[in-house]
């Protein structure tokens, strides 16, 4: 629960790479994620190089933040092993959710930044991979060692739970 409660969006990062065994530890964990039929629908695209994290920050107004990462992942969507066609979204979600977690848990900082929100980030994500057809981008993750501090927030609202019905 630790790792649930410390988890935030870290935008600023230290001038230092992410360890390999991380990034891969960072892969397994988001693979591990529940799926709907176990399709496994999710492909990743590990971004390092410079001159690219800077491309890929002009996604949107609001991932400058990637230019500055020691890592970042494209997560997306294969069409070619969809089974639940409808569900590729929450599969990917609990991918991209997975890989948070064990990022805060590596003590790494990381921001999920929304791709499959927008069809300009999708379009713009799908031309600077040169992605084809049946690959979705879902989302853009900007991982790297935290340049800020972490205050944890208490977000738990017990008025926004029901139980039995809506009163």
């Amino acid at each position: 629960m630790e790792t649930i409660f410390n988890r935030r969006s870290i935008r600023k990062y230290q001038d230092k790479p992410v360890e390999k065994e991380k990034i891969e530890k960072l892969l397994r964990a988001a693979m591990q994620a529940p799926s709907a039929a176990n399709q496994q629908a999710w492909e990743f695209i590990v971004v390092e190089n410079k001159d690219t994290l800077n491309k890929l920050s002009e996604m949107s107004p609001y991932s400058k933040m990637v230019s500055n990462s020691a890592v970042t992942f494209v997560v997306a969507a294969n069409k070619d092993n969809f089974k639940v066609a409808t569900a590729w979204q929450q599969d990917l979600g609990a991918a991209t959710e997975n890989l948070l977690l064990e990022a805060s848990y590596l003590g790494l900082g990381a921001v999920w930044l929304g791709t499959a929100v927008s069809e300009e980030n999708m379009k713009f994500v799908t031309n600077l991979f040169k992605l084809p057809d049946n690959i979705l981008p879902f989302a853009v993750i900007a991982v790297g060692y935290p340049d800020q501090k972490n205050t944890f927030i208490d977000r738990f609202d017990e008025k926004k739970v029901h139980y039995e019905n809506w009163k």
